[in-house]
């Protein structure tokens, strides 16, 4: 209003004038949403990928792994999607309190020695070691090494494999599967984890 406009006593309240109540409560709404409404929104609808039945793991270079049908793929790539790379590969899959993480990389040896090397890398920060190293053989033949483990969170399993059979398994990628579970839940999907590690396969070319 210009200086000198009284407003009539019809359009006031508490001294101000009603008519401009409208386009400020609703810029008011407009603001409160951008600031509050918008991430509380985005919190409350959970993140949504869940693993169908014939869902298969894009591991890089033609090597596949089958996930458990009814997890949440929360970092991956399924097949016949955009594709990734075998030494660059992360994947997550998460249930309840149980996680399953892939990642794969460069290395030049064993297995074991692959192993081995990602616990040094770690040092006081990887979890206490339960139970002896064992290994496992794949549907497809790949030979990885597997070991228990336990921690303050909870259990788990480290498997490690390098993706290639015969001569070609020095320089193949390497892949690394670490399973966690809070305390108590591991043996619920010990079944699923262990079938998981079982359809790992190498790609073809190899």
């Amino acid at each position: 209003m210009g200086a000198g406009v009284r407003v009539p006593v019809e359009h006031r309240w508490l001294g101000l004038d009603r008519r401009t109540f409208g386009p400020g409560l609703v810029a008011l709404a407009v603001a409160l949403v951008l600031i509050y409404g918008l991430p509380a929104l985005d919190a409350a609808i959970p993140w949504h990928n869940e693993i169908r039945a014939g869902d298969v793991l894009d591991l890089g270079d033609g090597a596949t792994a089958v996930p458990p049908v009814g997890w949440q793929l929360e970092d991956g790539t399924l097949t016949g999607g955009a594709g990734t790379g075998a030494t660059s590969l992360q994947v997550l899959l998460v249930t309840g309190g149980t996680t399953i993480g892939m990642q794969g990389t460069a290395f030049r040896g064993t297995a074991r020695a692959f192993l081995d090397q990602v616990r040094r890398s770690e040092g006081d920060n990887a979890p206490a070691v339960d139970g002896e190293v064992g290994t496992l053989t794949t549907d497809a033949g790949l030979v990885g090494v597997v070991r228990s483990t336990t921690g303050p969170g909870g259990d788990g399993v480290e498997a490690a494999f390098k993706m290639a059979t015969g001569t070609a398994v020095d320089a193949a990628p390497a892949l690394l599967v670490r399973v966690r579970s809070a305390p108590g839940q591991f043996e619920r999907q010990r079944d699923k984890v262990t079938a998981l590690l079982r359809s790992i396969a190498p790609g073809t070319t190899r």
